[in-house]
């Protein structure tokens, strides 16, 4: 099967160069690796070029976000013959040989995406994500096993609702039939909509736990619980609800996530995080406004918040 990879940089340094490194060690199993630069600012783009001269740079010419960057890059694979398509977070590194097992079990034609089992680079023993749930509750999905201690119950293949976009390994038809991720969500929430899309097109999703890679959560919006971050998860989780759910969802939703505003303010206020719930709250106020995530609201300085 001929692999590509693509990997979305927007001023990744270290992170990014490492990420590259890891996908070199994989060796045959990728056939190329292009990096979509989404015009960094921080020299990470020539020092791409410089340390790793096989990598196809495409320069997007602005901030596309991940959906965005990440088409640009389905595309030139497309073009070039790839029969499926690695997206690569920046801030993910792969055991060695993860790529050749994520690839094996797509010899069923009905599995459309695939990703590994992540595990917490900072804490290897401890799960990030097996595949992702949709659940209509708080932030609408969950990460299956996160934070729970690794072990054989992540190892196998289990299907899932989708694979999270930060290691999702697509086959060329799914890409075909659905056509890449939705750029208005800009970042977050995408790869659930991808997944869902993906299933409703007859392709399943699973977890190859078998493969494993390590991730550094959100280190591209500065990490963890931020105020950023949660504004992009709230907006686009309004529209993710405007697109698919029916008055049970919405009702769920509302119970389970925006009801625990208040608690999680008190919790916030008490943790010094009380920025990321206002973020949230913002989100969601202008998502249900109809405003979608740009470059432009989630630059640095854009608000007090961030």
């Amino acid at each position: 099967m001929r692999i590509f990879a693509v990997v979305v940089n927007w001023n990744g340094g270290a992170e990014t160069l490492r990420c590259l490194r890891s996908l070199e060690e994989q060796g045959a199993a990728l056939e190329r690796i292009l990096v979509v630069d989404n015009a960094s600012t921080d020299g990470s783009r020539n020092e791409i070029a410089r340390l790793h001269p096989r990598v196809e740079l495409i320069d997007s010419g602005a901030n596309l976000g991940y959906g965005g960057g990440n088409n640009l890059g389905f595309a030139r694979a497309l073009e070039r013959g790839a029969e499926a398509v690695l997206v690569v977070n920046n801030d993910v590194t792969f055991d060695r040989g993860a790529v050749e097992r994520l690839a094996q079990p797509f010899g069923d034609a009905a599995l459309g995406c695939a990703g590994p089992r992540v595990v917490l680079r900072d804490d290897p023993r401890r799960v990030w994500a097996a595949g992702g749930l949709l659940t209509w509750k708080q932030n609408l999905s969950t990460l299956r096993g996160f934070g729970q201690a690794d072990g054989a119950e992540f190892e196998r293949e289990v299907d899932v609702d989708y694979v999270p976009g930060c290691a999702l390994l697509v086959r060329r038809e799914v890409l075909e039939r659905i056509r890449g991720f939705d750029e208005r969500y800009f970042a977050y929430t995408e790869d659930v909509d991808f997944g869902l899309r993906a299933r409703r097109a007859g392709f399943r999703s699973a977890c190859i736990g078998s493969a494993r890679a390590y991730h550094a959560p959100s280190s591209s919006t500065g990490g963890g619980y931020n105020p950023r971050r949660k504004y992009m998860m709230a907006v686009n989780s309004i529209w993710f609800l405007r697109e698919y759910a029916g008055l049970r969802e919405w009702l769920m939703f509302a119970l389970y996530d925006v009801a625990s505003l208040p608690f999680a303010l008190v919790d916030g206020l008490c943790r010094g995080q009380a920025k990321a719930v206002l973020a949230k709250a913002l989100g969601l106020w202008h998502g249900l406004r109809g405003r979608r995530v740009t470059a432009d609201v989630v630059r640095s300085g854009a608000t007090r918040l961030w």
